[in-house]
């Protein structure tokens, strides 16, 4: 019977570790889709800089660089402490958020807003201009917000002859990805396992350890603890790398990476010497078409003799797959 059982316990862990770990991949590929959207916009408005102009270029940037960390924050608050509320308390440098509180059934009436102090100096607040932070702050779904706004700063850029109906289009399409972006991190955020079937997990789970050296002292003798305790050890581990990761947003992830990574993409060209490096590919200063000219064929003379040398050498080293049929090979 107990061997029965633990067939059992074993498909409700593979199940339980399996949908986790879906969420924790699905959590990981919505980052990225965030990502490559910030960039591509990003390279967009610079392509387009001269129809969609300097300014609104900049603001772009900041909207765009705001999002991801506001996002980290719409699934993961991450207010100041009280030692650290009462030392801004009364500066200008501290902003009060009311985060709503989570309505816990139909039936429970909605609660007063909590407070959540943060620093106007540190990222993403800094980002925004006070009058554009006070908007922002007092909205409930802060990245929506900036998702709105940008789709209104690409539908105030005047058309021309570049810059059409088509390239406007496209970067709606990418504010809407930005949307879709908010609502799969809330559905990750938001759904967890069911409740019963992870306490059914946990109780079989306890019973069925509690259970084994009963089943197994009469054949290891001495050996039961230890095997016991092993054995208790890699099923719980199991059962707790699924409850870890079921919500790849508190900790799986490295969201605060993510977030500066994508901030160093979109804001290069914010006076950093970094990120004027990469801007320097949007721009043709100093640069003469005869330059490319003079680098010559890829197997010319010079420096390129070491690259055709190694080349050979790599093509030589190819092992081909044989076209004949598999029967004639054995």
């Amino acid at each position: 019977p107990h061997s029965l059982i633990s067939s059992s316990i074993g498909l409700l862990l593979v199940f339980r570790t399996n949908s986790a770990y879906q969420k924790f991949r699905e959590g990981r590929k919505t980052w990225e889709k965030l990502s490559n959207t910030c960039r591509d916009i990003t390279r967009m408005i610079s392509v387009y800089e001269q129809n969609v102009g300097t300014a609104r270029k900049h603001r772009i940037q900041r909207l765009l660089a705001a999002f991801p960390y506001l996002l980290h924050h719409h699934i993961q608050p991450r207010c100041l402490d009280h030692s650290q509320c009462e030392e801004l308390r009364g500066s200008p440098h501290a902003l009060v958020l009311h985060e709503p509180y989570t309505i816990r059934n139909t039936h429970s009436k909605p609660s007063k807003a909590r407070e959540c102090w943060v620093d106007k100096r540190s990222l993403p607040w800094c980002l925004l201009p006070d009058s554009v932070l006070d908007k922002c702050a007092h909205s409930h779904n802060r990245p929506l917000w900036i998702s709105d706004r940008l789709s209104l700063e690409f539908t105030e850029i005047t058309y021309t002859e570049n810059f059409t109906s088509r390239e406007r289009l496209e970067l709606l399409k990418h504010a809407n990805k930005l949307s879709e972006c908010i609502g799969n991190c809330e559905r990750i955020h938001q759904t967890a396992v069911p409740l019963n079937y992870a306490r059914h997990a946990l109780r079989s789970l306890t019973l069925w350890s509690f259970t084994l050296p009963f089943g197994i002292v009469d054949k290891l003798g001495l050996l039961t603890g230890p095997v016991v305790g092993v054995v208790a050890w890699l099923m719980f581990g199991v059962y707790q790398i699924g409850h870890t990761i079921e919500d790849p947003f508190q900790g799986s992830l490295r969201l605060t990476d993510m977030c500066n990574s994508i901030y160093r993409d979109v804001m290069y060209g914010d006076r950093t010497q970094a990120g004027m490096r990469r801007e320097s590919a949007f721009r043709k200063d100093g640069e003469r078409e005869r330059d490319w000219e003079s680098v010559g064929d890829a197997f010319g003379l010079g420096w390129t003799m070491q690259a055709q040398k190694n080349m050979e050498v790599y093509n030589d080293k190819l092992v081909l797959a044989s076209t004949e049929p598999f029967g004639q090979l054995q």
